[in-house]
């Protein structure tokens, strides 16, 4: 976290200028909308998971709770950036905040009922307000259902109540994550371009990214001598995860471009223009070779996906490869030109430590096994 403010007070003075003011709210709005959905995919965890009647993860089910107490937090800092950068008029970010050039662009003036300040802050108020209210309540759930007497009454109100929770919020998820709000905060930067697949492209490398920071997370508390009911047979399915949904990252990247290329349509290809063919194009290819090719070569085998150290080296590696992946989602639109990273390296460390002080602040809060959850003993003799 330190290193995070001061990498933001050195961007204050060392980045002046209307070049630098950019450079400096599209880092922020880069690592404020990665990080926050980097840790909304843990409440996804968990509602997927319950939704599927998963008895596998129940060992390890308070590291995902812990993680999406960071939502509320990191929800409520990417409002504010999100706000300074609309009623700031910052248009160097998001063209579209800016009247007068609205008015004199044809593109844009049909996408003003979307692309405007009052939807745009309704929508994000709407979207992190449930997030940040289904998180909790599934979070107060689990704690509350710890006190409940463990009989066959109360296991078939647990899984009543969190299938219901976990559904609503799930609905709430595929209709923001999965549809509408990539397009307001990020899409819009290039509000010219337009793809259908970017919803789901941005989900996927959140996703997987996700997956990898509770494995993080498991495997440290397993380290510490903790959660005593988790081994090899959990990192190994946590490992799976993130083999497989690299491939479907990789899947999306490449449907997404494959059409595009095909195509050849200038309003299309003009996003590739500079990430391809333009000086953005190695971070273009080490964003591919970083986020599918090395996780499948190196995950593929079974034995690295139930060793400890081997699981956390490459979940390292998949979170900062995403992170590069956001990079160069935000900063051809807006920046331009390619700089080192060391501001939004810095940006990102300190999002890293907000997060792990959250985190570790809630494992203390709460015993770190669900004992009354009626699939504990499923997931104790789960073998894969």
């Amino acid at each position: 976290m330190g290193i995070g403010v001061l990498t933001l007070l050195i961007g204050l003075v060392a980045l002046h200028g209307e070049h630098g003011s950019t450079r400096f709210w599209a880092g922020i709005l880069q690592n404020s909308t990665f990080f926050l959905l980097v840790t909304l995919a843990s409440t996804f965890f968990i509602g997927a998971t319950t939704l599927a009647h998963g008895g596998w993860q129940i060992a390890f089910r308070r590291v995902p709770e812990a993680i999406s107490m960071a939502v509320p937090v990191l929800g409520g800092l990417l409002f504010i950036v999100l706000m300074i950068i609309v009623f700031g008029g910052k248009d160097h970010i998001y063209h579209w905040v800016n009247a007068e050039h609205v008015k004199h662009d044809r593109i844009l003036s049909w996408k003003s009922a979307f692309l405007s300040k009052g939807f745009f802050t309704t929508a994000t108020i709407i979207t992190i307000g449930l997030w940040a209210f289904f998180t909790v309540k599934l979070r107060n759930m689990s704690l509350q259902e710890d006190t409940w007497d463990l009989s066959a009454e109360s296991g078939r109100r647990i899984l009543w109540r969190n299938t219901v929770w976990c559904g609503g919020f799930t609905v709430i998820f595929a209709l923001s994550v999965g549809s509408t709000t990539p397009w307001l905060w990020l899409m819009s930067i290039d509000a010219h371009w337009f793809s259908t697949m970017y919803s789901w492209y941005t989900f996927a490398s959140t996703w997987v990214s996700g997956l990898s920071l509770i494995a993080l997370f498991v495997i440290y508390l397993k380290k510490k001598g903790y959660l005593s009911f988790v081994n090899e047979e959990h990192i190994h399915d946590l490992g799976k995860f993130m083999f497989a949904f690299s491939i479907f990252w990789a899947y999306l990247w490449f449907s997404q471009y494959m059409l595009i290329w095909y195509a050849n349509m200038p309003e299309e290809t003009e996003y590739f223009q500079p990430r391809v063919w333009g000086e953005w194009r190695p971070i273009f290819f080490v964003n591919l070779i970083i986020n599918f090719i090395l996780p499948l070569l190196l995950l593929m085998k079974r034995d690295t996906k139930r060793n400890y150290t081997s699981v956390t080296y490459i979940a390292i590696l998949i979170i900062f490869g995403h992170w590069l992946d956001f990079f160069q989602m935000v900063m051809p639109g807006t920046v331009k030109e390619l700089n080192f990273p060391w501001y939004e390296l810095g940006l990102g460390l300190g999002f890293v430590g907000v997060i792990i002080f959250v985190v570790l602040n809630q494992l203390a809060k709460a015993p770190l096994v669900p004992k009354n959850h009626p699939y504990l003993k499923e997931s104790i003799v789960h073998h894969t």
